[in-house]
């Protein structure tokens, strides 16, 4: 039976609470704080982003128009100002919600495992791409990456198999893609899919001694020599599978093992690409899928820019904009793991739609994300009179 908490309250009761005080005590988010808590700055930011909050503003009428509510939501600190939550975003280390974000990504992903995909493959597979965020220059001027433009780059490795963000790396708009690759610690094992904005012979070469596998556009200019030609079935699509050694001295010197080149014409556009990869075991045809399945991440920005806070921003400063992107990211992963706990077959738009109306309700959050023709059990009114007498 729902014991009178609202479905905000029940949603945030499924975060791990020790691991989110640890991530505060790691760089001391509530030293000399008096009643404003980080905790309360996630629940204030976090009701933001399910609600569509496009403003401080916003927060602090929505908030401030139920008084009575504010207590069972968790915010055990009464009504939120905007100028309270101002500082807090503005003062508070984003890493802090950086990190909790990252122990709501290793519980998607382990709820994810097992979820169906297009490709049936044993190994990990993982998108990695950027989208730049505009800013207004005027308002911010440490973000100018143009002479009349400014922005900020979310660099982002996404895990295909449940669409679930490993890794989000937000730097400013002027950096260039391949030079995330520094970062990124390998999987072994696992398929790493790019766009050729991230070719960078070196790179990949570190990327395919951690035993990683990758699989990326190729460019136009690509310079090699031919070892062998495999046999294809042209009918599928598919043009060559070929064997290669890079010719320039320069690139084989950054690349010196065997490299695949797959070349595929899409039978619907009749557009060509080309791909590069390390792994020699995987069909041709499948190595062209899995460069398909990256259109997910693509998706996966266009959904995030639409439906989470990250183009309104609440504060100016990198440290609030890196604050309100993390707390967006975790408010995904949560619904996300909601969804999955759950065994809900809606997906996450139609979840956070439902969501964005029903926080301040009072009904049990299976009940609330419930297909439409769910039937609660305890349907029985007891009271309820009798209007016929047989």
């Amino acid at each position: 039976m729902n014991q009178g908490k609202t479905i905000f309250a029940q949603l945030m009761a499924l975060i791990p609470h020790n691991d989110f005080h640890r991530c505060v005590q790691r760089y001391g988010g509530d030293r000399r704080t008096r009643s404003f808590s980080c905790w309360d700055q996630f629940l204030a930011l976090a009701f933001a982003q399910l609600t569509y909050r496009e403003s401080l503003r916003d927060i602090e009428a929505c908030l401030g128009a139920v008084p009575d509510k504010l207590y069972h939501m968790g915010l055990r600190c009464g009504p939120v100002s905007r100028s309270t939550l101002a500082d807090a975003n503005e003062r508070r280390d984003w890493r802090i919600f950086a990190d909790f974000a990252q122990v709501l990504i290793a519980e998607a992903r382990r709820l994810y495992t097992d979820e169906p995909w297009a490709l049936e493959l044993e190994q990990a597979v993982y998108a990695l791409d950027s989208t730049i965020i505009d800013l207004c220059l005027s308002v911010f001027p440490w973000a100018r990456f143009r002479s009349t433009k400014a922005g900020i780059k979310m660099h982002t490795l996404l895990h295909l198999r449940g669409n679930i963000p490993t890794f989000v790396w937000v730097t400013d708009a002027r950096t260039r893609d391949e030079r995330i690759l520094d970062l990124l610690v390998p999987d072994p094992g696992s398929i790493y899919v790019m766009d050729r904005g991230y070719i960078d012979f070196e790179r990949l070469y570190q990327l395919h001694q951690g035993r990683a596998m990758f699989v990326i556009r190729a460019r136009k200019n690509l310079r090699f020599n031919r070892r062998y030609s495999h046999q294809v079935d042209r009918s599928t699509g598919l043009v060559c599978d070929q064997t290669i050694l890079l010719a320039l001295e320069k690139s084989r010197d950054r690349y010196p093992e065997p490299l695949r080149r797959i070349g595929y014409q899409d039978p619907e556009t009749r557009q060509r690409f080309t791909f590069l990869s390390n792994d020699f075991l995987l069909p041709a045809l499948t190595v062209a899928e899995l460069y398909r399945q990256r259109w997910q991440i693509e998706l996966f920005f266009k959904w995030m820019k639409q439906h989470l806070r990250i183009k309104a921003f609440y504060g100016t400063s990198i440290n609030a904009v890196c604050t309100q992107i993390w707390v967006a990211i975790s408010a995904y992963v949560l619904v996300a793991i909601v969804r999955k706990r759950l065994r809900s077959d809606r997906d996450l738009y139609t979840l956070l739609q439902i969501l964005s109306i029903t926080l301040l309700e009072k009904l049990p959050l299976a009940q609330a994300l419930a297909d439409p023709g769910y039937t609660f059990i305890d349907t029985d009114i007891h009271n309820q009179l009798q209007l016929f007498h047989l």
